[in-house]
C-alpha cells in the first residue's frame, strides 16, 4: 500500500478554508483520481508534542493507492489541476511524501 501524504505547515499568517477543502477540493481529487484512490483521511491540526505547543501542521490529507503505479498514473491525469485549486481553500504550499505503508 502506497500513502501521498500532504502536508500543510502550521505557520504564522496562513489561511485555510476547511469547508472549501471538505466540500470542493477533496470531492475533486476523490473523482479525479477514480479506482486508484484507496481512501482519503483529512486531519486537521489541534497542537505538537509538547502540552500548549502548536501543532507543526495547519492539515494533514493522506490517500491510499494500491502501488506507486497506480499512484502516478493517477497523479499525472489530474495532478496539475488538484494543484491549482490550492489558492482557493489556502496560502500555504504543500509538501508532499509519497511512503509505503508497513503496518
Amino acid at each position: 500500500m502506497i500513502k501521498l501524504s500532504v502536508l500543510y505547515p502550521n505557520t504564522p499568517g496562513n489561511s485555510f478554508d476547511m469547508d472549501y477543502y471538505l466540500t470542493k477540493h477533496i470531492p475533486m481529487v476523490k473523482a479525479g483520481l477514480g479506482a486508484a484512490c484507496k481512501g482519503v483521511s483529512v486531519a486537521q491540526g489541534l497542537a505538537g508534542g509538547a502540552p500548549g505547543s502548536p501543532a507543526t501542521y495547519s492539515v494533514v490529507c493522506e490517500i491510499l493507492f494500491d502501488s506507486i503505479a497506480d499512484m502516478e498514473a493517477a497523479m499525472a491525469k489530474n495532478g496539475a489541476a488538484f494543484m491549482a485549486d490550492v489558492p482557493n481553500y489556502t496560502n500555504i504550499e504543500p509538501s508532499v511524501q509519497v511512503s509505503e505503508v508497513k503496518l
